[in-house]
């Protein structure tokens, strides 16, 4: 590993320093640091291995063949600010969920913003079609209920890799279920009740997050993304749950 010494270097004739002349090698970091860091990216509990890894392989394979040509058919179609209106608008009913969350969290400062939200896209952006709180500082704040529990201290358990729905753990799982019970049981703007009759609600929902989602599949161009992506969910989750 490096660590910047750099001081004011004279440009050369091109206009370019030569930073690399600066550069000391730290001392503190040596091999077994290296290996200690990569072992503990590879410590993931994950007693479900086997049956993970080959739905890791149908999402890969269906992200390859169904949904991604579905996405871009999407785009095709579908003009931006009709594609931007319609991730608004479930955007804003996702923001329900994230309320119930903030407010299990005793998050006051989040909760409020959440509501602000909710009434400014709801009324002025019509729905939530458009996103006026954004514009007015107020960013969207995601929590669910899997974050809920970790921070009243439930453990994650082991890993679990869904089908479709990409990586999670055992709490994380569960967290998902009674975030899709609540938004249910809510029906805000009563799409809920609308979506039982319109299945093509759903459908739409579903294919517009995988249009919002940037993660490809392969794009991390390693033999080891399986363990990438596992290790990056358990670190991203702990951060998501200390904030």
């Amino acid at each position: 590993m490096l660590c910047s010494g750099l001081a004011q270097a004279e440009p050369d004739a091109d206009g370019f320093t030569n930073p690399l002349e600066q550069l000391n090698f730290n001392p503190h970091l040596n091999q077994h640091e290296f290996e200690r860091a990569s072992l503990d990216a590879l410590q993931v509990y994950d007693p479900w291995e086997s049956w993970n890894r080959r739905v890791y392989h149908f999402n890969y394979r269906f992200d390859e063949w169904v949904f991604l040509p579905v996405v871009d058919g999407y785009r095709y179609v579908t003009p931006r600010f009709v594609r931007s209106g319609v991730s608004n608008f479930f955007s804003n009913l996702g923001d329900i969920p994230n309320l119930v969350n903030s407010l299990l969290q005793f998050k006051g400062k989040r909760s409020m913003n959440t509501t602000a939200r909710l009434l400014l896209n709801t009324t002025i952006g019509i729905a939530g079609l458009w996103d006026p709180a954004t514009r007015m500082g107020l960013p969207k704040q995601s929590e669910d209920f899997g974050q809920t529990l970790g921070f009243y201290g439930v453990p994650d358990g082991p890993y679990v890799m869904l089908p479709l729905l990409g990586p999670a753990n055992l709490r994380d799982t569960g967290g998902k279920v009674f975030d899709f019970v609540a938004e249910d049981q809510i029906n805000f703007l009563n799409v809920a009740e609308v979506s039982s009759d319109h299945p093509e609600i759903t459908a739409l929902r579903v294919v517009d997050l995988r249009h919002t989602t940037n993660f490809r599949y392969g794009q991390l161009n390693t033999p080891f993304e399986y363990e990438k992506v596992r290790y990056v969910y358990r670190e991203a989750r702990k951060l998501q749950i200390a904030e």
